[in-house]
């Protein structure tokens, strides 16, 4: 299962310190951002997904975060 969100992550620092959060969460899952992309595209593939849960965690840390549709 593959999920991709839209967030405001400007930089590569913001990014790393999301990525490692979201890695100790969610040992296994495959995650990554795309900051080239207009959108700030975070992507994660992992078994089971809860975009709730994930929202939930990247907004806690101070950053808008939604499902990319």
């Amino acid at each position: 299962m593959v999920e991709v969100f839209k967030t405001n992550v400007m930089k590569q620092s913001q990014a790393k310190r999301i990525l490692k959060m979201l890695k100790e969460n969610f040992n296994g899952f495959k995650i990554n951002f795309d900051l080239s992309d207009c959108d700030k595209i975070l992507r994660l593939q992992g078994k089971s997904i809860s975009p709730e849960e994930i929202i939930k965690l990247v907004n806690a840390n101070g950053y808008h975060c939604e499902v990319l549709v």
